[in-house]
């Protein structure tokens, strides 16, 4: 019988040239060695089955948490935003701290809204604040403010409402830290030099192109629906936050344009043009204004931008504005005393579509986001919170008389406007804790 003779590699054994003592001890060297050199694979097994490798590199996540590295701080905060409140449903309640500032420690204050110093006699509307229906609203935190604002511009863009919200939060910010104006032609610019954060206003109360009615010029206002204002638009790339602001100005005669051509008038009897009302041109306007936003800033990646629509703010006037109506009222209405309907209801109601409508078409680019600031009902409890006749300087000696000018559309500051900018740094924690997108430039 024939031999069968393996051509053995160099890494191979020849069992038949060993020796007896080598051919006894070689099967148990085998049985000892096998083990050691099967345990790395096993630990790679292990590894693989309790920790399984991705099958695409993972990205970093925006504030990805650990639960068991999270402070008792972090905890309640993530608790918070998990859980976002509704800010704009509740009840006007008593509130004995009062306001951060008043009309001595801000210097910014308006004429026409300071008015304790311009008489009012009574202050018991400063000592109210605003409580949610689900939850409590923090008392404003300026230097939390101005830290979520580091190197970041923020736009107030709109009427004299947008101008009085704009004062409010300069007024409590100005409480730990002092604004330096800066010159801006077409617009109004305050900046924090602790915390390289600037705050604009820009006068647009149509948004779009227009001119506002004059006593020197024509007695209705014009405005080009189509045509975004470029007062303010011409400087969208610079601004990470956009806060508009308007309403007011549409409900006095005015002429609209689109394509060119007169779409229609309001209370234009005297001119032969069809009146439309102002909900439709309303609606325009605003719609106009959120597309310029998005077709500028899309595809501009993390450089995003936050645009905020802050509802329509109800005027509180017994009777007519322009034929001596006051508004006299000194406390807050209560609950069920006031229902939000008519023009309040109908402009909100435009606002709140047009701002969904525009998270959709933003949706298709990212780095763009729409919210509101939904201050239409709050406001509208409290009558007591205006200027009425205090829009003036001790205007009257010996009580206030029956002719004087009252303004039931603007708010006293400090006052009720203050709770407008609460609930806006509510939603930029809960937007910086989502991870919204920040330009670091």
């Amino acid at each position: 019988m024939k031999s069968t003779k393996t051509t053995l590699k160099d890494d191979d054994v020849d069992y038949d040239s060993l020796s007896p003592f080598n051919k006894t001890l070689f099967p148990h060297t085998l049985h000892l060695l096998l083990p050691v050199a099967l345990l790395p694979i096993a630990i790679v097994l292990l590894c693989l089955y309790f920790y399984p490798l991705p099958l695409t590199q993972s990205q970093p996540q925006p504030h990805q948490l650990h639960h068991v590295t999270l402070s008792p701080q972090v905890k309640e905060k993530h608790k918070a935003y998990n859980n976002s409140c509704d800010y704009f449903n509740g009840e006007w309640i008593h509130d004995k701290r009062g306001p951060l500032y008043n009309g001595t420690t801000c210097a910014t204050i308006k004429e026409g809204q300071n008015c304790i110093t311009n008489g009012r006699p009574n202050s018991t509307y400063l000592y109210w604040r605003w409580k949610p229906n689900q939850c409590n609203l923090p008392r404003f935190q300026p230097n939390t403010f101005l830290q979520l604002s580091l190197n970041k511009h923020i736009a107030f863009v709109g009427d004299s409402l947008a101008r009085n919200q704009f004062e409010s939060l300069l007024c409590m910010l100005s409480s730990v830290s002092k604004p330096k104006p800066v010159h801006h032609k077409g617009s109004h610019w305050w900046h924090f030099p602790s915390h390289n954060a600037t705050l604009s206003l820009y006068w647009s109360p149509f948004f779009v192109q227009g001119q506002e009615r004059s006593k020197s010029g024509p007695n209705y206002n014009t405005m080009y629906l189509d045509r975004v204002n470029q007062r303010w638009s011409k400087d969208m790339d610079r601004m990470d936050l956009i806060v508009l602001s308007f309403g007011n100005w549409f409900n006095v005669p005015s002429i609209y344009y689109e394509n060119g051509l007169v779409l229609g008038c309001l209370n234009c009897s005297d001119l032969n043009y069809t009146d439309i009302g102002f909900y439709v041109p309303i609606r325009k306007a605003l719609r106009t204004s959120l597309d310029a936003i998005i077709e500028r800033r899309k595809g501009k990646g993390n450089n995003g931008i936050g645009v905020i629509v802050r509802t329509f703010s109800p005027s509180h006037f017994d009777g007519d504005w322009d034929k001596a109506g006051t508004c006299s009222k000194t406390e807050p209405y209560g609950n069920g005393e006031k229902k939000l309907e008519g023009m309040d209801g109908e402009i909100r109601k435009i606002e709140i579509e047009e701002v969904e409508s525009a998270k959709v078409k933003a949706n298709k680019f990212g780095g763009i986001r729409f919210e509101l600031l939904d201050v239409t009902e709050l406001s509208l409890l409290r009558p007591d919170g205006h200027p009425g006749p205090y829009m003036n300087h001790f205007l009257v000696a010996n009580g206030v008389s029956n002719h004087v000018q009252n303004d039931c559309v603007h708010w006293c500051l400090p006052g009720p406007i203050d709770t407008w900018n609460e609930i806006f740094l509510e939603m930029m924690k809960k937007w910086e804790w989502e991870g919204q997108p920040r330009n670091e430039d």
